[in-house]
Formats: structure tokens, sequence, C-alpha cells
């Protein structure tokens, strides 16, 4: 019997399943592998603001926005991405993994999405972002990357 294959997917890899952009079929063919895909709540917002930047630059309509982020948030309310919330606790942390891995210049959303991957013993991480990648492998996790 096998284990289950679990994911957190940051932001930079799930904008390949909503938006047509380099590395968008790669990630659909590893979701399709998956049997469970992890998001947060900070993910959500961060969606939120990739489309709307998406939009001001002149990539989407607002029509188009809109129906990308009903899509994403339908796609959590039938369960096939498992949202979980991003507490207080996880800044702590956050802060944490920035002092202990001093050679990644991680970025405080990225280091707040890596404790939410370590606090939920997610054993995968799919990214698009290198130096996110980068420390998610020092804390000894498979990353897949986008």
């Amino acid at each position: 019997m096998s284990a289950e294959k679990r994911a957190y997917l940051d932001t930079s890899a799930l904008a390949k399943w909503y938006l047509n952009e380099a590395g968008s079929q790669a990630f659909v063919n590893f979701l399709q592998g998956l049997d469970s895909a992890v998001i947060s709540s900070l993910t959500v917002t961060e969606m939120r603001s990739l489309l709307s930047r998406r939009r001001r630059m002149g990539d989407l309509s607002v029509q188009l926005e809109s129906v990308l982020f009903a899509a994403l948030l339908d796609d959590i309310d039938r369960g096939w991405l498992q949202r979980y919330p991003l507490d207080d606790a996880r800044f702590a942390e956050a802060t944490t993994l920035i002092t202990r891995y001093p050679e990644h210049p991680l970025r405080t959303l990225d280091a707040l999405h890596l404790a939410v991957v370590a606090d939920l013993g997610v054993p995968m991480l799919a990214t698009a972002d290198g130096v996110m990648a980068d420390a998610a492998v020092s804390m000894g996790l498979q990353v897949v990357r986008f």
C-alpha cells in the first residue's frame, strides 16, 4: 500500500493552474498525480493580489479576473484544494526560519508559507520561486519546481 501523495502548493505554482503561462502543462500533470493539494489562507490572498496585478498590467479583463478568482474559491469549496488557516504561531515560526536559513534570502510571505508546510507536516512543496525552493530543500522537504 502506497502513502498518500500530498503537496503544499505555493501561489507561484498554483497560478499555473488558473493562468496559461510557462510551466502550466507541467503543473497540470503534477496535480493529476496528487492525492491531496494543500494551500493556506495566505495563498487565497496572494492569488487575489496576483490576479489583480495581472488585470492592472492588461493581461486579464475584469471579467476574467473575477471568473478565475471564483474558480479558486470553488476549488476550495469542493475540497479539491485543502485550505488551512494561518494562525499567529506561524509568524514566530517564519521568523525562526528566516534566522535559521540566512543563506536563503526568504521574503516574509515565503517564510510564512514554509512555516505552514512545516506545521502541517506536508512532505512536498510545489513552487516556481527559486529562493523558496532552496530554503525548502534545506528544511528537508521534497521540492517540485515549475
